[in-house]
């Protein structure tokens, strides 16, 4: 960095002078303590309260001890083999998916989608082939946030497309229908849809079908998804060139085959950038499951720092650093690798 650079960008006027000396004096200000905070002071090693003497610096004991418990909730410690399976068996399902060449990617991504569900669910929640049964409330942690992630993207992405296709018909009933569907749950903050998934739609079923609560949060998560979506995958749609249906057409190509050959793979690339914000969006608001008692990762850290044993503002805000370091970590690896697919899709249009 060369004194010709500092006083063209940093020093080149008086108000600029000025907004860089107060930068760094905000910076010194805000960084020393927080260095401190974070490191000097900070305590790395033990796992019990008494390794935290100072319960106003970092305590990466906590974590330490409670990790286990951050990342399965309270699934019991000897049947978390099932967990490492399931999660297991659907990365390899899905490492294929990465694969430039891989012949068969739109078996293997139905497969993924239908059989991966029904195996993990088999797996986690137990009942079957001499499994124990793990009751759902016990699920939690990172565990949970992974679960309901993968269980409403797989599920509301083939609803997007639908809807998406429905409000885009030519048929006027189809499409007043499903934009009165997208738009009427649009409208309503995702707290409302819990609410009513959780508390009202038990009043409307008979008093013997009790349906699990992480399996109607999940359902009204979908449904909220697949709108958000629908709307980004219809925004695509219109962005194609009226000229690509015309020769899906002159081809002799039906609708379904017109859409889904032609079409969509064209609409996907750009609809992609809107489809993983949405998903990192919804990787995030899996923390709303703490409102209706389902303890997601951030629920569990704040139940453990509530620990009598472990209360102090130290362990609070050191755990909520680590979920935030945690959160931070997964939506940036799936924003980078998004940005890698667009550059890809362009790359291969300009080819």
């Amino acid at each position: 960095m060369s004194m010709n650079w500092l006083r063209n960008n940093l020093f080149s006027s008086p108000l600029n002078t000025v907004l860089t000396l107060a930068s760094v004096c905000l910076i010194i200000m805000i960084g020393v303590p927080l260095v401190n905070w974070l490191f000097i002071n900070a305590y790395w090693s033990g796992s019990t309260p008494a390794d935290c003497p100072d319960k106003s610096a970092a305590c990466w004991p906590f974590v330490r001890a409670r990790f286990d418990q951050f990342m399965y909730g309270l699934y019991p410690e000897v049947e978390r083999w099932r967990i490492h399976l399931g999660l297991g068996l659907i990365i390899l399902a899905a490492v294929p998916l990465f694969i430039p060449r891989f012949p068969g990617k739109r078996w293997l991504l139905l497969v993924l989608v239908i059989a991966c569900p029904l195996i993990g669910t088999g797996l986690f929640l137990g009942g079957v082939f001499g499994l124990e049964y793990v009751e759902t409330g016990r699920w939690g942690g990172f565990f949970l946030t992974v679960i309901t992630a993968l269980f409403v993207l797989s599920t509301s992405l083939p609803i997007a497309v639908m809807l998406a296709l429905g409000r885009s018909s030519s048929i006027p009933l189809v499409r007043v229908c499903c934009a009165t569907w997208i738009e009427l749950w649009r409208s309503v903050p995702a707290l409302v849809v819990l609410f009513v998934a959780i508390i009202m739609f038990p009043l409307f079923m008979p008093e013997e079908i009790e349906i699990d609560k992480l399996l109607r949060a999940l359902c009204a998560l979908t449904v909220l998804m697949s709108c958000y979506m629908a709307e980004a995958i219809r925004g695509a749609l219109q962005s194609i060139p009226k000229g690509q249906y015309e020769a899906a057409e002159a081809l002799g190509l039906g609708y379904w085959r017109r859409t889904f050959l032609v079409i969509l793979p064209q609409a996907f690339p750009v609809a992609l950038p809107q489809i993983t914000s949405n998903f990192i969006g919804l990787f995030k608001e899996t923390t709303v499951l703490l409102i209706i008692g389902l303890f997601d990762l951030l629920g569990m850290v704040q139940n453990a720092a509530s620990d009598p044993t472990w209360i102090s503002p130290g362990v609070s805000a050191t755990g909520y650093l680590f979920v935030a370091l945690f959160f931070w970590l997964f939506c940036f690896s799936l924003s980078r690798y998004s940005a890698r697919l667009e550059r890809k899709s362009l790359t291969y249009k300009t080819h």
